[in-house]
């Protein structure tokens, strides 16, 4: 079982999607909504909670992404035809230089 999770709502184009590479079986109701839920580690929550300060976490240890981060990480499911992605998709969604100014070359 993974230590976090991110819960990812489905729509109908969503839904599609996913039937689309297989991974229909992988849809749970959540509170009377479709959605997957996809396992990360310790690692990968930490990292995300820098990326994303405003993340939360409930007292399941799921959160739902910014709508641009979670359609990276839909795409990503989408391509790979699997939930566990989180290894490949924390180097899309985490950039840990995000605005931070970039340091003047050194001078010699």
């Amino acid at each position: 079982m993974a230590d976090y999770l991110i819960n990812v709502f489905l729509d109908e184009a969503k839904m599609k999607a996913l039937e689309a590479a297989g991974l229909a079986s992988q849809v749970k109701d959540l509170g009377g909504k479709k959605a997957i839920q996809v396992p990360l580690g310790e690692k990968e929550q930490k990292k995300l909670a820098k990326g994303f300060p405003d993340l939360v976490f409930d007292g399941s240890n799921a959160c739902v992404l910014p709508s641009e981060a979670e359609a990276k990480l839909l795409d990503i499911i989408a391509q790979m035809k699997t939930i566990d992605v989180m290894k490949v998709a924390i180097m899309k969604l985490y950039n840990p230089l995000a605005g931070k100014a970039p340091r003047a070359a050194a001078k010699y």
